[in-house]
């Protein structure tokens, strides 16, 4: 089939969908931060503040749908599990371990090209948290962490999917947008992206290329067709990152049976499983962020006090 026109939903120099006005609430600058080995721990319990006394939403598996997997041991101290975060930039530039010397060379020059100095903070925030959660996933310190990255497609350095050379006991994947950032890292194929939540003008023909038929109808019967819509794409937007379709193929790949965003307006977090990958969804009112983590292995969430299952208990 054709290849279907996306070019009305990529902003040019970030990967995401079309402008729009904040929705965020003000970042809490006043969290205690640990400045220990487990950063990305502080970072999640900070950033999971919004949480505080909402029960986690998880969906049930599907039925049929084959376990993932558990990845190979590595050189370090691999858990069988991908942390995952969300935060704001502010949240992650002002903790004491997020110091943009940590960058590479050529991180700094792409970060120098934005015209925005917010645009070159969410760059510089994202780029940082993917090394704290890498860090966290590989017991070492964030200051051991490089970051690289590859295009498939030109098959070019520099940019495209990233990835910490020397270490293939860790997979890493990372998104921005206006003021939010997230990452994650883990011992298997793993993918995130994050959106605003404000965002709701998607012209139909829009839908159109991203959906398939089934998640049109299922779209509008919604009270909220854009907010289906949203919610579809971030979950492809990361099954583009994991490596299980492309943003040419996209359309064809069908998520109506995940389960729908939960009602209400606060925040939520849901599990469920797709072709036996593990599916995170994240909808942060505070921070104004909707968010989809994918892995091959079981993604904990910043905040979450459950322990990773270690390779040798499986």
């Amino acid at each position: 089939m054709p290849r279907p026109d996306v070019r009305p939903v990529i902003r040019s120099g970030a990967r995401g969908l079309p402008e729009a006005p904040r929705s965020l609430a003000p970042a809490d600058h006043g969290m205690p931060l640990d400045t220990s080995a487990d950063l990305v721990n502080a970072i999640l319990a900070s950033a999971s503040r919004s949480l505080a006394g909402k029960p986690l939403q998880q969906a049930s598996p599907r039925s049929g749908t084959p376990a993932a997997h558990p990845a190979r041991r590595g050189s370090g101290p691999v858990a069988a599990a991908a942390y995952a975060t969300v935060s704001t930039t502010a949240e992650v530039l002002h903790h004491p371990a997020a110091r943009e010397s940590l960058l590479t060379e050529v991180e700094r020059r792409r970060a120098a090209r934005f015209r925005h100095e917010a645009s070159r903070l969410d760059f510089v925030a994202a780029h940082l948290l993917v090394r704290l959660c890498a860090a966290r996933s590989l017991g070492v310190a964030a200051d051991d962490i490089e970051l690289a990255q590859y295009c498939d497609e030109c098959e070019e350095h520099g940019h495209g999917r990233p990835y910490v050379p020397g270490r293939h006991d860790v997979q890493v994947s990372l998104s921005h947008t206006r003021g939010v950032v997230a990452a994650a890292a883990g011992p298997a194929a793993v993918g995130v992206d994050v959106e605003l939540l404000g965002r709701r003008s998607v012209a139909p023909s829009v839908l159109e290329q991203v959906l398939t038929q089934r998640e049109l109808r299922v779209s509008g019967r919604s009270r909220d067709p854009q907010g289906v819509f949203m919610r579809q794409w971030v979950r492809k937007e990361a099954l583009v990152k994991v490596g299980r379709t492309s943003r040419a193929t996209m359309r064809e790949v069908d998520l109506s049976g995940l389960p729908p965003a939960p009602a209400g307006s606060g925040t939520s977090v849901q599990r469920s499983r797709f072709e036996g990958l593990h599916v995170l969804d994240l909808a942060d009112k505070r921070r104004g962020a909707l968010a989809s983590v994918v892995s091959a292995v079981p993604v904990l969430l910043t905040g979450e006090v459950r322990p990773p299952v270690p390779l040798s208990g499986r």
